[in-house]
């Protein structure tokens, strides 16, 4: 299964990094997205895949799944929505006031063609 996860993973940071390498500053954005979803994977994926038992004081099971991996992850979901959001209504403002969402453009820098 960690063969799998890895893939994903890289396959969501290789998607990333060509979306925050583009000049339109909504695939910027969604690039970022992807790049922290990779990260929580990655994340997870190092926390260990293995099934067990939730951490309950009550049950006896042989094995315990650790939850410190599932709650950083948690808080990092929540960090990164509040990130996005940010970045989209900034977006969208620079939208308002320039016109254009092309990087070089709000540089001031004509595109060559």
């Amino acid at each position: 299964m960690e063969i799998v996860m890895i893939i994903v993973i890289g396959c969501l940071f290789a998607g990333a990094t060509y979306l925050i390498l583009s000049k339109s500053l909504l695939r910027i954005i969604i690039g970022t997205g992807l790049l922290s979803h990779g990260a929580h994977l990655l994340l997870l994926t190092m926390g260990g895949l293995k099934a067990g038992a939730p951490p309950l004081l009550e049950e006896q099971a042989k094995q315990y799944v650790d939850p410190i991996p599932q709650a950083l992850i948690l808080t990092a979901i929540v960090i990164s929505f509040g990130v996005t959001a940010f970045f989209l209504v900034l977006a969208y403002r620079s939208y308002q006031e320039i016109g254009t969402d092309n990087i070089e453009k709000m540089r001031g820098k004509e595109e060559d063609d």
